[in-house]
């Protein structure tokens, strides 16, 4: 028998909850002094990697002092909400980590609510306390009205208060005082986290996450509930409309520092991942098959916004991507929704076109970021934001909150983009060097905004949001206000043309890009949507005019990120997506059929 806590970390986006779990490894030396090893050790895939932000939650466990600490890392992140969800009901406790400038955040209460609904013992960790500008003592009395105000219990409310650095390794009783490693939150988590409770009885265990191997298949993970699981063992699978099915457990694996080791039997209160089981899915429970008991299934919060998936029909389809055709997509998209919670995927009347239903921009982008990185070819529509109608016919729609913290100088600005998109300013503080602002505004309002913000404040802005809640709708928000450049016929795009082009607008291409007639390649300085020619090359003479031949300069093309290319489309427009490029195109190439499409997309 062994002593057992499970934690999960959680907190704001880069408020450091990756960085702290490097510092509990190297602490439980789970790596040879010799060993080579980076940063961000559970950041595994590259977009996390990239991005510097933790997309999927990974588990990892440590020995300290005979304790075996099982820990969740968890995104910080609100549209990856679905995956924080999932893996809280594994935990006994949270780790909440928050930032000794920032302090508790938008995504910080959307998390942090969750855990405190489970009844799990927090422990509040402000990290950061190395950085100028710090208040940890503001922080920490912060952290406690928000916990009071999202109803936490009295035991909740008695909460330990680690301070520290992740960064320098070190954690201790007293942010003035650095201690030179982090034993005291180590220490703090045995003695305050609790152990899980021993249910003997039947077996029960819930699969709140998923694995894949090349060699065994899918593999589920989860706590085990009551009881002991065994290897080889009969058991029973009760799937979502309450049926059960026959599976037997191939092989026990528990987790062991970075990996996993195969076991005999699991024991109640463990986290442990089982191979040999078919078709089951998150949420369902494994138990004994004569006498079998679910466990509540875990509830997710609903998506707020769908985009359109459909396969690549542009001219250049098929020369850039491995997998094209719409089995393709479908096949993929449905493999997605196994593992992602808060994802779902509906059909439409066509073969080749999907409505996907996500949190929001990010948490579809990642998506699409990962298939273009698996070698799919395929094109989005404009994200469009999910309304409902209440018991008297009025129309919902949802709304988040908004932060930004801005340089005061430029406040104003962001004041007044916000405004103009429905949002009403409910906090403006000044928080350091900077001025807090905080906005209730709808999410159709948020498409868009952030480039807009970060323009108009050189860069500066930190923005984050979360969703709130519906309510009735605020009226028609101001889209883009700017028509597109359109190009006239295929082939090179030519220095000549587009530099006496230019006083039309800003391009998206350069010299020597391959276009398509419709392809969108560039912003008109007007409202309206004009057709350019850009692939005009200079007609040569042999005759030498002086003063002709100036050199030609041309202002550098504009380069979207993936989200900001779905924030910047409109209704008439699809952004196709391949493993070498992200084109924005208009749905109808030819103009003669924009033309006669024109009304549908302007009732839309």
């Amino acid at each position: 028998m062994q002593s057992i806590r499970n934690i999960a970390i959680i907190a704001h986006v880069d408020h450091g909850k990756t960085t702290l779990v490097d510092k509990i490894i190297h602490a439980s030396k789970l790596f040879r002094d010799n060993q080579e090893f980076g940063d961000l050790i559970l950041d595994n895939n590259d977009l996390e990697r990239e991005r510097g932000i933790t997309i999927v939650s990974k588990n990892v466990s440590v020995r300290y002092k005979d304790v075996k600490i099982n820990i969740i890392d968890t995104p910080g992140h609100s549209d990856f909400g679905g995956e924080v969800e999932r893996v809280l009901k594994m935990a006994d406790g949270v780790c909440l980590l928050v930032d000794a400038f920032e302090g508790a955040m938008p995504q910080t209460r959307f998390v942090l609510s969750k855990a405190l609904q489970l009844g799990l013992k927090p422990i509040v960790i402000v990290n950061k306390v190395d950085k100028e500008n710090c208040r940890p003592d503001e922080v920490h009395e912060q952290v406690f009205d928000l916990m009071f105000n999202l109803g936490a219990t009295e035991d909740q409310l008695d909460f330990p208060t680690v301070y520290g650095s992740s960064k320098q390794g070190w954690m201790g009783p007293d942010w003035q005082t650095p201690t030179d490693n982090i034993t005291y939150l180590l220490d703090t988590i045995v003695a305050t986290i609790p152990a899980p409770p021993m249910n003997e009885g039947l077996p029960q265990m819930q699969i709140t996450s998923l694995d894949y191997s090349a060699f065994v298949g899918r593999i589920a993970i989860g706590r085990v509930h009551r009881g002991t699981l065994k290897e080889g063992a009969n058991m029973g699978l009760v799937k979502s409309d309450g049926s059960v099915k026959r599976v037997k457990i191939k092989e026990l694996h528990s987790f062991e520092g970075l990996g996993k080791q195969k076991v005999a039997e699991v024991m109640c209160g463990d986290i442990c991942a089982v191979t040999g089981l078919e078709d089951f899915e998150i949420g369902d429970t494994l138990t004994d098959y004569d006498n079998p008991e679910a466990i509540t299934r875990i509830s997710v919060d609903e998506p707020t916004m769908n985009m359109l998936f459909t396969i690549n029909n542009s001219p250049f389809f098929g020369k850039e991507g491995k997998f094209v055709t719409s089995r393709h997509l479908r096949d993929r998209l449905y493999k997605e929704i196994e593992k992602n919670l808060a994802l779902r995927v509906e059909n439409t009347d066509s073969e080749d076109r999907f409505l996907v239903y996500g949190r929001g921009i990010l948490h579809l982008s990642v998506l699409i970021e990962t298939m273009r990185r698996e070698g799919y070819e395929l094109q989005v529509g404009q994200p469009q934001v999910l309304f409902k109608e209440d018991e008297n016919g009025h129309k919902l729609e949802p709304i988040e909150t908004l932060v930004v913290d801005v340089p005061e100088e430029t406040a104003g600005k962001v004041i007044e983009l916000a405004t103009q998109r429905k949002g009403e300013l409910l906090i403006m503080e000044p928080k350091g060097d900077l001025q807090h602002l905080e906005f209730e505004i709808p999410s159709r309002g948020l498409i868009g905004l952030r480039s807009n913000v970060l323009t108009a404040t050189f860069g500066e802005a930190v923005m984050s949001h979360r969703f709130k809640e519906y309510q009735e709708y605020k009226g028609s928000i101001p889209e883009r206000i700017n028509g597109s450049l359109i190009s006239m016929t295929s082939g090179s795009a030519t220095a000549y043309s587009i530099d006496k082009l230019q006083d039309r607008g800003v391009f998206f291409v350069e010299p020597g890009d391959e276009i398509y007639t419709g392809q969108v390649i560039g912003e008109h300085n007007r409202q309206n949507d004009i057709v350019v020619n850009v692939q005009t090359a200079k007609q040569l003479t042999n005759m030498r005019a002086s003063g002709s031949d100036n050199n030609v300069k041309i202002a550098p093309k504009i380069t979207f990120s993936l989200e900001e290319c779905m924030e910047y489309i409109q209704k008439d427009e699809y952004l196709e997506v391949t493993p070498k490029a992200l084109r924005i195109r208009k749905i109808f190439l030819d103009e003669n059929e924009r033309k006669r499409n024109a009304s549908k997309f302007a009732m839309a």
